[in-house]
């Protein structure tokens, strides 16, 4: 019988790599998939002046829905996937940082904060040129009015979706790139730094101080897995809690093409007042919450199902 709040953490040695990258990839795609709606939901609600386009996450989603159909809820979503890229490099960093941590400090909770920060610090360096093309392609719509940069219309339907998905992406890659340059793939990279490191270095060590908990509650034969994908969305929760406010500001940073992080700060306070420090964060936690889902079951079960093979045996779960 194992001991109760125990809950065995799988480390980087314990893994075969190359099955752990190889389904990884299917993992972060899934999730990505499954998760995206809210995230663009999410975008226009906190670019929307007051609530001058949608009431609310809910109405939002049925605007979207019967204006623009599923595609609408889609929007810039091939352009994400390339995301995959800093998805695998996030993992990677987390568990080499959290290794190399475990040689100074046993504290699961600093391997964790420092893992967590540092997995973010590199993937955002990876994914913030991918964001801000993909937040202005979610922005088109209903919600083209809110964003610098607008698809060309076309007068004739392209030879296939493919072909215009990629020519709507083509025009705001080169808007972005005559009105700002390079720079403006990093617009609003400190404001995202700023939201996604506290956010990462906080998640993980909640992740494993509730999980913990939950099995001191629950009893000793219940699955740490069930108790693990009740750990991840509480501690998104938590974390989105903490950091919307920031998630608020690199959003109009990114999409309205703003320079400064403390005036866009200031700004929003003046307009519309401390409230829009909450502005998506309801669509963020419905997107956070399946999302950790997903991450906590399909990360664990990929650590198992990598686990190096003279260790199956050895392990109980």
């Amino acid at each position: 019988m194992q001991q109760k709040g125990a809950i065995r953490i799988i480390e980087w040695e314990d893994l075969d790599k190359r099955k752990f990258y190889s389904l990884g990839v299917f993992m972060t795609l899934t999730t990505r998939a499954t998760v995206y709606p809210a995230s663009l939901i999410r975008t226009r609600l906190q670019v929307q002046k007051g609530k001058s386009l949608y009431t609310g996450t809910f109405d939002a989603f049925c605007k979207i829905l019967r204006a623009e159909g599923v595609r609408g809820l889609y929007r810039g979503f091939m352009v994400n996937t390339f995301t995959l890229v800093s998805g695998q490099a996030y993992i990677t960093t987390y568990e080499l940082v959290r290794k190399y941590v475990s040689q100074y400090s046993p504290s699961n909770t600093v391997k964790s904060v420092v893992a967590g920060g540092a997995a973010s610090l590199v993937a955002q360096t990876i994914t913030v040129p991918i964001d801000v093309v993909s937040q202005h392609l979610m922005m088109q719509g209903q919600g083209e009015h809110l964003t610098r940069f607008k698809t060309k219309p076309k007068m004739m339907l392209a030879a296939s979706k493919r072909m215009l998905t990629f020519g709507q992406t083509r025009d705001i890659t080169v808007q972005i790139f005559a009105a700002d340059g390079f720079r403006g793939f990093y617009r609003g990279y400190i404001a995202s730094l700023l939201t996604y490191i506290p956010n990462s270095a906080l998640w993980w060590p909640f992740y494993h101080f509730y999980a913990e908990q939950l099995s001191l509650l629950a009893p000793s034969e219940c699955p740490h897995l069930i108790l693990q994908a009740l750990a991840g969305p509480m501690a998104a929760a938590t974390a989105s809690t903490i950091t919307n406010p920031m998630d608020v500001v690199r959003a109009r940073v990114q999409v309205e093409g703003r320079s400064s992080v403390i005036e866009t700060f200031k700004q929003l306070l003046a307009e519309e007042g401390v409230w829009v420090m909450t502005k998506g964060l309801s669509a963020r936690i419905i997107s956070s919450t399946p999302t950790s889902v997903l991450i906590v079951v399909g990360y664990e079960t990929l650590k198992r199902l990598s686990l190096r093979a003279d260790l199956v045996d050895s392990r109980r779960w």
